[in-house]
């Protein structure tokens, strides 16, 4: 098993046990691949939760840019929803999870076709 394969199997039991969803395997696997070498990478792995310039940049590089949408307050809304199901006190919040849970909420599997 490949370091990325283990790690899609690590963010589908997240998604499994921490946030309740029964993860999309092939979308999960697009949205890992879509994330880079950064999910190699400890620090850049995880969306830090309580701060605001890294939610920033969930909302401006992958909301914006990656899936199109345009700023609005409801793009810091699903952000909060999202962080919310994952739970506020979790401290590992994997950045392929919060990815694939905010393009299931807007329904934009369709970039990662």
């Amino acid at each position: 098993m490949s370091k990325r394969d283990e790690l899609i199997a690590k963010y589908a039991a997240d998604l499994k046990e921490k946030c309740g969803v029964n993860p999309d395997m092939d979308f999960l696997t697009k949205v890992t691949i879509g994330c880079g070498p950064s999910i190699y990478n400890a620090d850049a792995a995880t969306v830090a939760g309580s701060d605001q310039s890294e939610l920033d940049t969930v909302k401006n590089n992958f909301l914006i840019k990656k899936l199109g949408l345009k700023d609005s307050p409801d793009l810091d809304k699903a952000i909060a929803a999202v962080m919310e199901q994952y739970g506020q006190s979790n401290r590992n919040k994997y950045r392929a999870v919060v990815y694939y849970l905010l393009a299931k909420h807007f329904k934009k599997e369709s970039v990662y076709k």
